[in-house]
């Protein structure tokens, strides 16, 4: 599956926003005992492309703070220039929204074997020095543009599911059963087979050389979680996905530590990764937010458990508790965006996502709401 779907997946103001959300701040500090501090966090969404039709629509519900993708006037160039991403902050701007993130058409969600540049992925070189080079270069063009963050993926087998379920109403949501999953047998990728040492050896090299450019340009480079987990070390189609785990994703920010590498957290997908997700989740968000590795969040709720649950649900139907866990962002001082993820769509009928994406807005929106008045 892939992420970038039409509702999914600029000067002064550039500057008001960096210092804004403080990317090069310690970490949070903990509210006194008994006493929360404000919460500070924002509502935004997530966009392929935009347009006016699109950012009028996310600006009717409420939506301020958005992430896109640049457009790319030159088909063979793999990186947004200054001026295009600048352009991109413009139009958000123009609609009293903040462009907050963007990505590259480099590590993407998807399977490797439907990615057009999967050099850094699979560890083929001079093409992947090429390809990192491109990535430090729109590092360097997001800041100069003023857009704060920049995020990626590190995925081989893309996001995985095993089937669909019937939802609330007409909708239908996509299931993951690992074993069930087994019984397709799957041939491998083109990756081949990566245990996780290979993998492991893949990610310190592209971080090594994107983390100290992220440094010198002030720029967060925040990397999803692999959706799902799969079990170590067998894991799935070949591939062990080390950061499909709670441990991996520690590991993985704590190489070549900087201010300016975390995470993309979807909560959904860690929860994903979660024997008991209403339990646990919430020692999750304290460990990273904590740490202030927390850079945006997918706010996505499942039903289930590592192996096996139901994703791509509304909001206040899966297993986590949205209200504790929101206290929990307030808690550590995280004071970033909250976004929807992976609405629930209805066969034949391909503008309901955007009816369920609002859905979640307002559910999210009166959440925060509600929360702010609590002292």
């Amino acid at each position: 599956m892939d992420r970038r779907r039409f509702f999914t997946t600029s000067g002064a103001g550039a500057a008001t926003i960096l210092a804004a959300q403080g990317a090069d701040a310690p970490a949070a500090q903990a509210a006194p005992p008994g006493k929360l501090p404000p919460l500070k966090v924002k509502l935004g969404h997530e966009l392929g492309r935009v347009s006016d039709k699109s950012l009028d629509y996310l600006a009717r519900f409420g939506v301020e703070w958005v992430g896109a993708a640049a457009t790319i006037a030159d088909p063979s160039r793999i990186y947004a220039t200054a001026d295009e991403l600048k352009a991109l902050r413009g139009a958000v701007e123009k609609h009293g929204m903040h462009l907050e993130l963007t990505s590259s058409v480099l590590l993407n969600s998807s399977n490797i074997d439907r990615e057009a540049h999967p050099a850094i992925m699979l560890a083929q070189s001079p093409e992947r020095d090429r390809d990192i080079e491109a990535f430090q270069n729109l590092i360097r063009n997001c800041a100069a543009a003023g857009i704060p963050t920049l995020k990626y993926n590190m995925s081989i087998l893309g996001v995985v599911r095993s089937g669909t379920v019937r939802g609330r109403g007409d909708t239908l949501y996509n299931k993951w059963n690992y074993q069930d999953a087994l019984k397709e047998e799957l041939p491998l990728t083109r990756a081949g087979t990566v245990n996780a040492d290979a993998f492991w050896e893949r990610i310190d090299y592209f971080l090594s050389h994107v983390v100290p450019v992220a440094n010198e340009y002030k720029v967060r480079i925040a990397c999803h979680p692999q959706d799902p987990g799969m079990p170590q070390p067998e894991g799935y189609r070949g591939v062990d996905r080390v950061l499909g785990t709670v441990d991996g994703l520690k590991k993985f920010v704590g190489m070549h530590e900087s201010p300016y590498h975390g995470l993309n957290f979807c909560q959904g997908t860690v929860s994903e990764d979660l024997q008991h997700p209403n339990d646990e989740i919430g020692d999750v968000v304290r460990w990273f937010g904590s740490r202030n590795k927390i850079f945006n969040v997918h706010f996505r709720n499942i039903r289930g458990h590592r192996g096996d649950f139901v994703a791509e649900m509304f909001p206040d139907e899966g297993d986590v508790d949205f209200v504790k866990v929101l206290k929990v962002y307030r808690e550590v001082g995280y004071d970033r965006i909250l976004m929807p993820d992976h609405a629930p769509r209805v066969p034949g009928n391909p503008n309901a996502i955007n009816e369920n994406f609002a859905f979640e807005w307002g559910f999210i929106r009166g959440l925060i709401m509600a929360e702010r008045h609590i002292v």
